[in-house]
């Protein structure tokens, strides 16, 4: 395959994008590619006719003690995966390229449903993601948008401002991409030590356990009961500390949770971390369907 066209201004980004003749399908990424990545250019490749990669790390998302700094940058790794992938524009701007004037005095507000979860452990997050997404559609001018669902409450708010904005494109949700022990794939895995890694694993058992007690005719009390119990109950007592933020089941919109019918189970934690001594540890994020009878 041929090796994509590399745009890192606003303006050989629309000289690239004039030549792209068909729909359009974009990826938005930051970056440190893996196999989660693939799986949404495979999704693009599938639907579009031609597919744009964006690599940005998106500085008004990261707080003032996020690892905005240490965030994995492999660009030169990530264009070769997009080759391989079939990738015909990456765009790839600076900050300044990105944002001309500094940081924006006007961004996109998420409304409420910004502001729990996510929004609530790391305030003005998705004022940032938001803002970013809106400026990257308006770039790209794709036809087609795609989001991990790990990402869950991004895709929900991504959906609901094109809605809410009537911004011409489609917003298409990828299932996650998982490795074989269960944990999702995240630029951050890297961050863990086996034993941290082996202490991860409690998100997603705490999101099958969930799913399952939800099968078995459990109501929505219940089903949360059974997932909390199994992300406290079975740590592995070698494996390194493992602190809940928050786990919550939720209606599909991120409203309250329906007695019956399809919900979402949601889990944040951190890995590795030790308050008292200061030390950040990695903090990944995972969620997963559920089905209330």
């Amino acid at each position: 395959m041929s090796a994509p066209v590399i745009a890192r201004t606003r303006a050989e980004l629309a000289v690239a994008r004039t030549k792209l003749d068909g729909s359009i399908g974009v990826v938005m990424t930051m970056g440190a590619l893996h196999e989660g990545h693939d799986v949404l250019i495979r999704a693009a490749r599938a639907r579009a006719e031609h597919v744009v990669v964006t690599i940005f790390v998106n500085p008004l998302q990261f707080g003032p003690n996020e690892d905005f700094d240490r965030y994995p940058r492999t660009f030169e790794a990530d264009v070769a995966r997009c080759e391989s992938l079939g990738v015909d524009l990456v765009f790839a701007p600076s900050v300044d390229e990105m944002y001309p004037g500094g940081a924006p005095q006007v961004r996109v507000n998420p409304g409420v449903r910004g502001e729990i979860l996510e929004g609530a452990s790391r305030p003005g997050f998705f004022h940032g993601v938001l803002t970013v997404v809106m400026k990257l559609l308006a770039l790209t001018q794709p036809d087609f948008t795609f989001f991990g669902e790990k990402d869950y409450q991004q895709l929900a708010l991504v959906r609901q401002m094109a809605s809410d904005l009537d911004v011409p494109v489609e917003v298409v949700g990828v299932p996650t991409d998982r490795d074989p022990d269960g944990l999702a794939r995240s630029s951050r895995n890297r961050y863990l030590s086996p034993a941290g890694r082996g202490a991860a694993l409690a998100l997603s058992r705490s999101l099958r356990a969930g799913a399952d007690a939800a099968a078995a005719g459990a109501g929505p009390e219940a089903t949360l009961a059974a997932a909390t119990e199994a992300f406290t109950g079975t740590a592995d007592a070698a494996a390194e500390r493992v602190e809940l933020d928050y786990l919550v089941l939720t209606a599909p919109d991120l409203g309250d949770a329906p007695q019956t019918g399809p919900a979402r189970l949601i889990v944040a934690a951190w890995i590795g971390r030790h308050t008292a001594a200061g030390v950040p540890g990695t903090r990944l994020i995972d969620n997963g369907p559920v089905s209330l009878a």
